[in-house]
């Protein structure tokens, strides 16, 4: 059985989860969107994707780590990527969420 740890942020849990090959080799990702780290938008996207049981990880382009870091945001916004199999899925979902938004 797993221990769970109070206050973890899961690291390693996506890794678990991430689809793999025959071979037990991680699949390829891919790029889904950039999103704001500001105003919180890269959070619900990947809490919707993990929700639908889609796999994510977060880059923080250019200088944008350190941004966080240090302002607790990044500037440049946060690039999400996600196993390439499920991308067209995962297009669709964030899709729907953006057609929503404009009503």
């Amino acid at each position: 059985m797993k221990k769970e740890e109070w206050g973890r942020s899961g690291a390693g849990l996506v890794s678990d989860r991430w689809p793999r090959d025959e071979a037990g080799r991680a699949e390829e990702s891919a790029f889904l969107c950039t999103r704001s780290n500001t105003d919180m938008s890269d959070e619900l996207t990947v809490n919707m994707l993990e929700a639908y049981g889609i796999p994510c990880v977060r880059d923080y382009p250019g200088n944008g780590s350190f941004g966080r870091v240090i302002m607790g945001a990044s500037g440049t916004g946060v690039d999400i990527f996600v196993p390439k199999s499920m991308l067209e899925t995962a297009q669709k979902l964030i899709e729907g969420v953006e057609n929503d938004e404009e009503l």
